[in-house]
């Protein structure tokens, strides 16, 4: 967890807090985009395997699971706000044809993910959830490092060549 459970049971709890409603709309809309992302990167990681990029396969399974609990906890902090989490509406997704289609399809996702972010620190801080602010670093933090790994990606392809850097996210069976 990201913050503090409360330390009120489940069971007893009434409605709590009544959240900022902007700070929720910014809870929901970072939802969107981690969903999006699961499914996204969930296809892609099986689209590696078929392909026999195991490597790949692996990373963007893991990726797809890091986006499944960014948005498990946005989702338990719009229920702690008092919101209805919106899990119905989904980005389109956006999948790659080729290795490097994929990486860029990701990188463009997680591009908007970073300014959705950046967006809701800022409002946060104006609306003094700190807890929310707090949630939003995190997943700016992870959303930043997989930014920089999917721009390696695409340097290295534009270095070594598509044929080099796919032999090189082979692995042997």
């Amino acid at each position: 967890m990201l913050y503090a459970p409360l330390s009120v049971p489940v069971y007893h709890r009434e409605s709590i807090m009544k959240g900022d409603k902007r700070v929720i709309e910014y809870l929901n809309s970072q939802l969107q985009n981690e969903l999006t992302a699961i499914n996204q990167y969930f296809l892609h990681a099986r689209m590696y395997r078929h392909w026999g990029l195991n490597k790949l396969e692996k990373h963007e399974y893991n990726e797809s699971i890091s986006e499944m609990k960014h948005a498990d906890c946005l989702i338990e902090r719009v229920l702690a706000l008092d919101g209805l989490p919106n899990l119905q509406d989904l980005h389109s997704l956006s999948i790659g044809e080729s290795t490097q289609e994929v990486l860029e399809c990701d990188l463009k996702l997680e591009l908007t993910s970073q300014v959705t972010c950046k967006k809701a620190i800022m409002h946060c801080e104006g609306a003094q959830d700190y807890v929310s602010r707090v949630i939003f670093y995190h997943i700016l933090d992870d959303t930043e490092k997989h930014i920089n790994w999917l721009e390696m990606q695409l340097k290295l392809i534009r270095k070594v060549g598509i044929q080099n850097y796919q032999q090189s996210v082979m692995t042997i069976v």
